[in-house]
């Protein structure tokens, strides 16, 4: 499954996919959709990676967050705001959409096994455990430098988390409404 603003999209066993929710730009378009096998939502578009490793993209594209038409060899994708990030299988990012944020500043990341796209900003995390960041830090959100044995990450609107291998969280960014408020966490594991 994959929920986005207004809607929800769910991957089905045979590579279909269901969605339900806000269509006004057309990112609920996905009923021609085949052989899937990853999903996202961005804020006005949703994007997804075939078993053939190409994307697909539906919504808005004033940004040209859903020009993914070319991408191949993926093994995730991620939809911000506005923007589309995508690791391909040999650990490299690749990224479209609006480039005013930064957010897209992805290409020189290797060796990439995760990764996420926040509303204005991109994290990613190594085979080492290092974690990335490129776009909007208005937040703190891309102060993770530090951050060390992590095994995923979540960029959020204003916020980044990252799992340890240890199963305890680390936070960066906007604490406005407590998202952050972590540290007592353990024992959180990988789905």
């Amino acid at each position: 499954m994959a929920a986005g603003w207004r809607r929800t999209l769910g991957l089905l066993a045979n590579g279909r996919v269901l969605a339900v929710g806000r269509s006004s730009e057309g990112q609920c378009d996905v009923q021609s959709w085949r052989e899937m096998v990853v999903l996202s939502c961005g804020d006005w578009h949703s994007v997804g990676v075939r078993s053939d490793g190409s994307a697909l993209a539906a919504g808005n594209n004033r940004r040209g967050q859903c020009a993914v038409e070319g991408w191949r060899d993926l093994a995730a994708i991620s939809a911000g705001y506005l923007h589309t990030v995508g690791l391909r299988a040999d650990g490299r990012a690749v990224a479209t959409g609006d480039r005013a944020t930064g957010a897209c500043e992805v290409d020189e990341w290797e060796d990439v096994v995760a990764l996420d796209a926040g509303s204005y900003h991109t994290v990613g995390v190594t085979a080492s455990g290092r974690v990335l960041a490129a776009g909007d830090n208005s937040y703190g959100q891309c102060e993770v430098g530090d951050w060390h044995d992590i095994v995923a990450v979540a960029a959020g609107s204003t916020h980044t988390l990252g799992l340890r291998a240890n199963g305890t969280v680390v936070t960066a960014g906007n604490n406005a409404d407590r998202q952050c408020e972590v540290d007592d966490w353990s024992g959180v594991q990988l789905p």
